[in-house]
């Protein structure tokens, strides 16, 4: 499949002057960026769409809500199977010290996505005056105090609840109790939820929850209606998946929809 993927390029930023790089892009579905590293620290954020990372041997798939960030020399690469507005700020080692040591997934301040959004305006990208600068470093003082998160939807372990987790990937608006996906793959319903705390850190409900949100905000992108997307996720109305929505994004599917995806 990778042989199909269109290439993204790299980003050069080795012999910047620094100590800040911005990059603003629009990537296609089915693009691919191969294993690679900088010197620098990244985070990469998709203002519109889902992100989807590889790095340390951890996958990533973050919502608008969060961007990835990328220490300094950790291998990283990413597939992406639907179209995303993409932005990434690449940050001088010196400089990284006070973030996390490790690839992780950062919760993004109103404060970062508005810098963001004013330096994606004004195609700033090496900031130069004594004012852009300074908003430069209060976007790294809200990185070092943003939440971390290790993974928005993890992956299982074990064959028997990797089955239940594609299965659910493949039709998320699959609505079948974890008793009846216990007895699909020869386990109780104990045994299975257990698995799933263990594994994924969280309840089978919560993992199932978190995939129909991240499915949810590619549909949202496509301009379809919150009735059509209710149905399609499996939620008999679409009261229980605008309750369910806000639940994960703090506010509403239009709403949301007005302030991550401009329409």
């Amino acid at each position: 499949m990778a042989d199909r993927l269109r290439h993204l390029p790299i980003q050069d930023v080795e012999g910047k002057e620094g100590p800040f790089y911005f990059r603003y892009d629009e990537f296609a579905a089915d693009t691919l960026a191969v294993a690679h590293s900088h010197s620098w620290g990244h985070l990469n954020y998709a203002a519109h769409g889902t992100m989807h990372a590889e790095a340390e041997g951890l996958r990533f798939l973050s919502p608008p809500q969060f961007a990835v960030w990328i220490p300094p020399n950790v291998m990283h690469g990413c597939t992406l199977r639907s179209a995303i507005v993409y932005r990434s700020i690449y940050i001088a080692p010196a400089l990284c010290a006070a973030l996390p040591d490790e690839a992780c997934m950062l919760r993004m301040s109103p404060i970062i996505r508005s810098v963001l959004a004013d330096f994606a305006a004004r195609d700033v990208r090496e900031p130069k005056t004594p004012a852009d600068l300074r908003l430069a470093h209060v976007m790294v003082d809200q990185l070092a105090v943003a939440e971390v998160q290790r993974s928005y939807l993890p992956a299982a372990a074990s064959p028997a609840l990797a089955t239940v987790l594609d299965a659910l990937q493949a039709d998320p608006g699959d609505h079948r109790p974890l008793a009846e996906w216990a007895q699909r793959v020869h386990m109780t319903e104990r045994t299975l939820a257990r698995q799933c705390q263990r594994e994924l850190g969280m309840s089978f409900g919560d993992w199932r929850q978190r995939l129909r949100f991240l499915r949810a905000i590619d549909a949202l992108e496509s301009g379809r209606t919150v009735q059509e997307i209710a149905f399609d996720l499996g939620y008999s109305t679409a009261s229980a998946f605008i309750a369910m929505f806000q639940r994960e994004a703090g506010t509403t599917p239009e709403q949301y929809r007005r302030e991550f995806c401009g329409i």
